[in-house]
């Protein structure tokens, strides 16, 4: 018998309490962090949701800019 001392292992999801960061110097990141601190403070989170995506999708985002 041949044991395969390689395990396989699901790939790391991405955290969902961490937040995309805005990208210094982007005005679109800027406004929607902005508009995301507004939010939160209303007590909005679905507006709060709405800004993390589009800060997510934006063109210059990166996977790795959370904190």
């Amino acid at each position: 018998m041949v044991c395969n001392e390689h395990t396989a292992s699901a790939p790391a999801l991405p955290d969902p309490n961490l937040e995309p960061v805005p990208v210094d110097g982007c005005g679109v990141c800027a406004a929607l962090a902005k508009q995301r601190e507004t939010a939160r403070t209303a007590g909005s989170p679905v507006t709060v949701r709405s800004c993390n995506a589009e800060l997510q999708n934006h063109p210059h985002r990166r996977s790795v800019d959370r904190k």
